[in-house]
């Protein structure tokens, strides 16, 4: 087989860029035409000797996304749009600091505004950490 056509050699490629999810370097290989034995074998390599871990991604592209500002619910569906099970997006936003606590850190840099209560929602923070942060007559628009 070309080095080209390779499979471990084509997902180490896209590894040298960064960390990805099993199915995103699934999804690449497939695009490349290799075929669905192949890429199985392959993937199965890179998770053995650690190049690949959905784990370790998932932790790290959500603690990258919370420190961007994004809420619990925002980084779940930025994770499972990777490919990456509910157990270990699970895992990953437990990791991360309480979103209660991201968002309080929010709206002190932001200041306590019906605005911040939009910019909260909008970024995937629950409706309990946005009153929490803000309070329930800010976040609702009454104060």
């Amino acid at each position: 087989m070309p080095a080209e056509r390779d499979p471990i050699d084509l997902a180490a490629r896209a590894l040298h860029y960064g960390d990805r999810s099993r199915r995103e370097l699934d999804d690449r290989l497939a695009r490349a035409g290799v075929g669905d034995d192949e890429r199985a074998d392959a993937l199965d390599t890179l998770e053995r000797v650690g190049y690949v871990d959905d784990g370790r991604f998932a932790a790290t592209r959500a603690e990258a996304l919370a420190g961007r500002g994004y809420g619990d619910e925002a980084i779940r569906h930025d994770l499972e749009g990777h490919g990456i099970d509910a157990e270990a997006v699970a895992g990953a936003i437990g990791g991360l600091e309480p979103e209660i606590d991201r968002a309080r850190a929010l709206v002190e840099r932001l200041g306590c505004t019906a605005k911040t209560a939009l910019h909260l929602a909008r970024k995937g923070f629950g409706e309990e950490s946005v009153e929490a942060a803000v309070g329930a007559d800010v976040a609702q628009g009454d104060g």
